[in-house]
C-alpha cells in the first residue's frame, strides 16, 4: 500500500490538471500560432509559465486504484500487477485463471 500522502498528492494533481486544462490549451494555441505577433506569443508563454506546475498533465503519474502502487501499472485495467494477481487468484476477474504447474 502506498503512502496516503502520495495518493492524495496525485488526486490533487488530477484536480489541477482538469481545472487548468482549457486555459492551458488556449495559451498553448496562442504561443504556437505563427500568425500572431512575437509579443503576443511571448506574453502567452509567460502566462503559461505562471500557471501552477502541477496543472501540467505531464506531471501526472499512473497509480493503482486499489493499492496506489506507481509501478507495474496496467493502463487498461488501472491496477498494478500485484493487485491483478490477487484478484485473479481470488477468482474476482472473469475469464482469468491462475496459472499453476
Amino acid at each position: 500500500m502506498a503512502k496516503k500522502s502520495m495518493i492524495a498528492r496525485e488526486v490533487k494533481r488530477e484536480k489541477l490538471v482538469k481545472k487548468y486544462a482549457a486555459k492551458r490549451a488556449e495559451l498553448k494555441a496562442i504561443a504556437n500560432d505563427d500568425s500572431k505577433t512575437m509579443e503576443e506569443r511571448f506574453t502567452a508563454r509567460l502566462k503559461l509559465a505562471k500557471l501552477p506546475r502541477n496543472s501540467a498533465p505531464v506531471r501526472l503519474h499512473n497509480r493503482c486504484q486499489l493499492t496506489g502502487r506507481p509501478h507495474a501499472y496496467y493502463r487498461k485495467l488501472k491496477i498494478s500487477r500485484i493487485a491483478l494477481r490477487d484478484l485473479g487468484s481470488n477468482g474476482e476477474i472473469p475469464g482469468m485463471v491462475k496459472s499453476s504447474w
